[in-house]
């Protein structure tokens, strides 16, 4: 799990009250922010993450790194009262750099993760000056996460933001995400999001069609139907498991003498006469996942096997069956083993 010092910038504007999100866009953020917070300081013990505002009077910094979600409940209900004006995000991200540059455990990598929800004005609305930012804060090793949400980010804007977390990034350490007005939750947008994937233990790679803000549930977008971002234990397992089987089969296959299909569905060697198919059919990639679900919930894929003839059986027919081998004498060998 990442070790870092987070500090959350959050939109206080005047385009907070807006109800594109319910009840409003400043609760619906606030959701956010606290499921952010935990999932930073849950990861690992030493995480510490601050709280600070991008709009008002001025960018104010709430609370400083700290792991007491209390302080940060507190901050965010204090912020509520000071909704007003417009975010000047330059500066406050300044501020934000600064407050981290001043951590206590300098071994805590440095991260900014922004909420913005209101249009860019003025030098927040100049690329050039935003990347000039972004070079500095990744001159100082800091990465940052951009989450622009509601109707007041359009597409000139979101280019500048683009552009802003493209120059930041090192390694791909920063992330951009737009969340559009839904029946979504701002909070389930975010926590699926690469942005805390590495917090919950999960691959970016993995994650799928979960980065982006799509809203329909079409599990058919997953692997195996199961979305990692919801239960990253079994998504993992059922992919362990379908490589393992691949490997069985492929090793079964070596050892009768035929070779594995490749990547690209030929094998190699002579062509092979069979007209068979090299991709497995409907009903044997069903087997496969079918198994690799049961050997990732540890069951025994045999017994299951066995269990299925005998649910072929009746229940007249077991009960006859049963009678049948109690009304049975000893049989020979039963004979000869009491006689010694």
């Amino acid at each position: 799990m990442p070790l870092e010092a987070t500090m959350i910038l959050i939109d206080n504007s005047e385009y907070m009250r807006n109800g594109d999100y319910q009840p409003t866009r400043f609760e619906a953020q606030q959701d956010a922010v606290t499921t952010v917070f935990q999932t930073k300081t849950d990861s690992n013990p030493e995480n510490l993450a601050g709280l600070m505002t991008v709009a008002g009077k001025g960018p104010e910094v709430l609370v400083t790194n700290t792991k007491d979600l209390g302080q940060i409940l507190q901050a965010i209900h204090s912020a509520s009262s000071k909704v007003s004006g417009t975010a000047d995000l330059p500066t406050a991200i300044s501020v934000a750099q600064l407050a981290l540059k001043h951590r206590q455990n300098k071994n805590l990598r440095q991260r900014i993760i922004i909420f913005i929800g209101s249009p860019l004005v003025g030098q927040g609305a100049d690329e050039k000056n935003m990347v000039k930012l972004a070079k500095k804060l990744k001159k100082n090793n800091v990465a940052v996460d951009v989450i622009a949400f509601g109707e007041g980010i359009d597409e000139m804007e979101s280019g500048v933001l683009k552009a802003f977390v493209d120059n930041v990034s090192s390694g791909d350490n920063s992330h951009f995400l737009t969340v559009p007005p839904g029946i979504h939750l701002l909070s389930d947008m975010v926590i699926s999001s690469p942005i805390l994937a590495g917090d919950r233990g999960i691959p970016e790679e993995a994650m799928g069609d979960t980065a982006g803000p799509s809203t329909g549930g079409a599990a058919g977008g997953f692997e195996f139907g199961v979305d990692p971002s919801l239960d990253p234990e079994l998504a993992m397992a059922l992919r362990m498991s379908m490589a393992e089987e691949r490997a069985r089969q492929d090793a079964m296959a070596q050892a009768s003498g035929e070779a594995p299909p490749t990547s690209s569905g030929s094998v190699e060697g002579p062509a092979p006469t069979s007209t068979e198919p090299a991709e497995p059919t409907d009903d044997e990639e069903e087997a496969m996942l079918r198994h690799a679900l049961a050997l990732s919930e540890g069951r025994d894929v045999e017994m299951e096997e066995h269990g299925d003839e005998d649910e072929e059986m009746s229940e007249e027919e077991a009960i006859a069956r049963a009678i049948e081998m109690s009304m049975k004498g000893p049989t020979d060998e039963d004979k000869s083993q009491e006689k010694k």
